[in-house]
């Protein structure tokens, strides 16, 4: 399997973390993000609205109603 370079923006932080790394910890940082990048692009993705109704559905069975919802809305 070949090799493609791509560019990344990031934030300062972890660029500043990435650019400090010793060349181990890069070549690992560089793996898992390889990893994670193909997960992301390969794995089936479901429509947002299914999401939502799933995460609604969630709540809803573990007690959250709409009252509860609107006064954690009204804290923030």
């Amino acid at each position: 399997m070949g090799s493609s370079r791509i560019a990344l923006a990031v934030d300062d932080d972890a660029g500043r973390a990435f650019a400090s790394a010793s060349p181990e910890e890069k070549r690992k940082i560089q793996f898992l993000l390889r990893l994670r990048l193909r997960e992301l692009t390969t794995a089936p993705t479901r429509p947002l609205r299914e999401v939502v109704e799933d995460v609604g559905a969630k709540a809803e069975a573990r007690g959250l109603t709409p009252k509860i919802l609107a006064s954690l809305l009204r804290e923030r």
